[in-house]
């Protein structure tokens, strides 16, 4: 019924079909293109409070270790697991805690996967240093300090690459860490530009249409019929 009612809409920007960029969930902003992807701004691609109020972008450390810490209202801050069942997919119904999440890693093992997936042998890991954030908290600068070498990565994918042996859920994290670990609290799931999807299936289930919820995440668009 959805693919009946949408057939031949299309998002437009100033005359040209949108670029309709979606990540499984912001974490309660979403993302600027340019900070997770190529170095050029989108005005329809840009941060947005996915809450029925708004949210302030993340500015400092202190503000990212408060927004991560200390989570606020909203859309996809979905508690409610009969709904996160008709949403996510089986295999992503294994992680519930996406949010809101911490990955804790003993010292050595970290070490290890930034050796193999880095192809650098950074010695002992002094410190993981965010230097820049997006406004939804995402770092897309970060220097990793080791003994025997130092180094600055980013954007945002190559640091949850680097840092998992699979993938972090985002880069909206902070870490803590000590003489045996090092723990990374974090927010959101994915690059988080666009539409949110779990923000998105929450509004639906609010009762907003889908062009409100395309408008919401997208500034500035219109919706309109082309074939």
């Amino acid at each position: 019924e959805a693919v009946r009612e949408t057939h031949g809409r299309v998002l437009i920007f100033q005359d040209e079909i949108c670029d309709a960029r979606y990540s499984k969930c912001c974490g309660g902003l979403t993302e600027n293109f340019n900070t997770a992807w190529a170095d050029i701004q989108i005005p329809y691609l840009t941060t947005v409070s996915d809450a029925p109020i708004s949210h302030q972008s993340i500015r400092t450390e202190e503000e990212a270790t408060r927004w991560v810490l200390s989570p606020l209202e909203a859309y996809c801050r979905v508690m409610d697991e009969h709904l996160l069942e008709r949403i996510l997919s089986g295999f992503d119904q294994e992680t519930k805690n996406f949010f809101r999440w911490k990955v804790e890693y003993p010292r050595k093992e970290l070490e290890e996967i930034l050796r193999q997936k880095s192809g650098f042998d950074f010695g002992t890991l002094i410190e993981i240093l965010p230097l820049r954030r997006g406004p939804s908290g995402r770092i897309f600068r970060l220097k990793i300090i080791g003994s025997k070498r130092s180094l600055i990565i980013g954007k945002e994918l190559e640091i949850r690459r680097w840092l998992s042996r699979t993938h972090l859920y985002s880069s909206a994290f902070i870490v803590v860490a000590d003489a045996k670990k090092f723990i990374f609290h974090g927010a959101g799931w994915g690059h988080g530009v666009g539409l949110c999807q779990i923000g998105a299936a929450a509004m639906a289930t609010q009762g907003f249409s889908a062009e409100e919820i395309l408008k919401h995440y997208f500034k500035g668009v219109e919706i309109k019929k082309i074939y």
